[in-house]
């Protein structure tokens, strides 16, 4: 009777450890993805999503192939469109159309406004040099213009990620919080601070995907936070305390930059001082009293 009775509790021992075992590993395989499938994970993706199939890629693709391109020169626009924000496959198939469209644009308005008649080999000589140059002034503008917003936003992201990392979450989690955060006042630092994450989501190290950050934005004070990422990993020290020295250090130098154009200020003031300021000055004050001399001088003569 003892010996069944033992039999029994191994055998209910045994069944119940295998049922819990199979539940929690379901429960775990449950859990596990949800978080892979998280609707957080799915904006990110669709924020940096790229657009395929446009009405404008349409338009200019009998265009797209008209001027010569390497593969070095797709390279070099490649990497040019990315630190402007244009990640798109067809963004470099509409800047190499552009190069032609707008030089025919700029012939069609010379001839309608026929301002050809002055000198027609002129004209359209510059026209076409004109519109040939357009897309990369406004490619080198558009880099410069985000360039500027990445750098004054990181201060801010900083920010974030040390309240985040203080507040107990990961790098990982504080890069996409941040993210998050700023993706309404910061756009630019955000989309970027996406990419990071997504990065280290998709197996990439850390020092890896930060290293790639500052060389897909080409700013300064990115590469140097992404050095200062990687010493940190390397030696162990406290990221929180890193980043908030790094933030203090660029806020210094934004005002030592802004302290810098104001002292430019009074020299870059000669030119419209002295070109349209004091010749309207002397003819509001001299004005009158010319007047009144050569009526004098009149009145005297005659």
């Amino acid at each position: 009777m003892g010996l069944l009775l033992l039999v029994f509790m191994a055998t209910f021992l045994l069944t119940s450890s295998i049922g819990v075992l199979i539940f929690y590993r379901k429960t775990a395989l449950r859990r596990l993805s949800r978080m892979a499938s998280t609707p957080v994970d799915a904006a990110l993706l669709k924020s940096i999503e790229p657009i395929s199939g446009s009405r404008i890629e349409r338009l200019v693709r009998p265009f797209e192939k008209v001027v010569p391109r390497s593969k070095e020169d797709i390279s070099t626009l490649q990497k040019r469109l990315d630190r402007a924000g244009y990640r798109e496959k067809s963004c470099v198939n509409i800047f190499y159309s552009s190069k032609v469209l707008v030089p025919l644009i700029l012939c069609i308005l010379a001839t309608v406004t026929q301002i050809y008649r002055f000198n027609p080999f002129f004209v359209y000589s510059l026209a076409g040099g004109l519109g040939f140059l357009v897309p990369d002034f406004w490619l080198s503008k558009r880099m410069a213009a985000r360039q500027e917003e990445l750098r004054v936003g990181l201060p801010e992201a900083l920010d974030l990620i040390v309240i985040c990392v203080e507040a107990g979450l990961s790098m990982d989690k504080a890069t996409m919080r941040a993210a998050e955060e700023l993706r309404i006042s910061q756009p630019a630092i955000a989309d970027e601070l996406n990419l990071v994450y997504l990065e280290q989501r998709a197996g990439r190290p850390r020092s890896e995907a930060w290293k790639h950050f500052g060389e897909r934005t080409g700013v300064d004070t990115i590469r140097s936070l992404a050095s200062i990422l990687i010493q940190a990993d390397k030696f162990g020290t406290s990221i929180g305390k890193t980043l908030r020295a790094h933030s203090e250090t660029l806020r210094k130098r934004r005002r030592q930059d802004a302290e810098e154009r104001a002292a430019k200020t009074p020299v870059k003031l000669v030119f419209p001082l002295v070109l349209f300021i004091f010749p309207s000055l002397f003819v509001v004050t001299l004005g009158p009293s010319m007047i009144t001399m050569m009526e004098d001088f009149a009145n005297y003569l005659n």
